[in-house]
């Protein structure tokens, strides 16, 4: 093995023992995440004082949240149905519906609807783009 002659020869080595790695018990995690939750700001304060990482302390909370129980809140994509005008109404959705929709017709143009809106006024809106009308 080659050695580079001008740097200085190690003449002594210490090896420092810095302790074994902690293992923590689900109940002594479980104390140290609840702990960190009780005001804002206190992920650096719990994790300084019982000397673990932030980043260790975070993985642990993500670990102990709850999972998500109404999946329905979630985003994601909703199976749309073209009826005849004869058909039932367009449902309108709730005030409180935060929602968007995007139709994208096969002459190019895109109409985006965010909110709630009537029925009446979305069916002229659909039939003015379908018909090249608007742009």
């Amino acid at each position: 093995m080659d050695s580079d002659r001008r740097s200085a020869q190690v003449e002594r080595l210490e090896v420092v023992d810095t302790g074994r790695r902690r293992r923590w018990s689900e109940d002594e995690k479980l104390k140290i995440v609840l702990e960190s939750l009780q005001a804002p700001r206190q992920v650096a304060a719990t994790a300084r004082r019982y000397g673990v990482s932030r980043s260790l302390l975070l993985r642990w909370r993500r670990s102990f949240r709850p999972e998500p129980k109404d999946t329905a809140r979630q985003p994601g994509f909703v199976p749309a149905m073209v009826v005849a005008e004869s058909g039932p109404p367009c449902p309108v959705a709730p005030a409180s519906s935060g929602g968007s929709i995007e139709i994208e017709f096969a002459a190019g143009a895109r109409m985006r609807i965010t909110g709630t809106v009537d029925a009446a006024t979305l069916k002229a809106a659909v039939a003015a783009l379908a018909d090249g009308r608007l742009r």
